[in-house]
């Protein structure tokens, strides 16, 4: 079992920059790949970007992509979500997910074990 946290979301406008970060519980974060999902009012959770063990492979939605950029600090048990440039669409509950298999293999919810209990993230125009 891993305890997920986030933290940093809030409230600003669009363009400007936020960084979002995920605590993980446990050491063996370092194995784990991580993701990020969202949700906004009414509609399903989807994905936005995720990170292998290592942090050497990446993969983002096509709607975050060149905008996004996920990382990782396995020293720090820790994985962020930097967004520059965001848009009124990218408002939603973010979310951080751990899949202990250590690969990324897909960007359903499904695909992930442990989950974090979310933060707001709103992007006024």
């Amino acid at each position: 079992q891993v305890q997920l946290v986030e933290s940093g979301g809030g409230l600003v406008q669009a363009g400007d920059s936020l960084r979002l970060s995920c605590a993980a519980s446990r050491r063996t974060f370092s194995y784990y790949a991580m993701g990020w999902f969202r949700q906004a009012p009414g509609k399903e959770r989807e994905f936005v970007a995720a990170t292998s063990w290592s942090g050497e492979n990446t993969y983002y939605a096509d709607s975050v992509k060149g905008r996004f950029t996920i990382s990782r600090d396995n020293a720090k048990s820790t994985v962020y979500l930097q967004m520059s440039s965001p848009t009124p669409e990218d408002t939603a509950v973010y979310y951080c997910a751990a899949d202990p298999r250590g690969r990324v293999r897909g960007y359903h919810p499904s695909e992930y074990d442990y989950w974090g209990q979310g933060t707001q993230v709103t992007v006024s125009s």
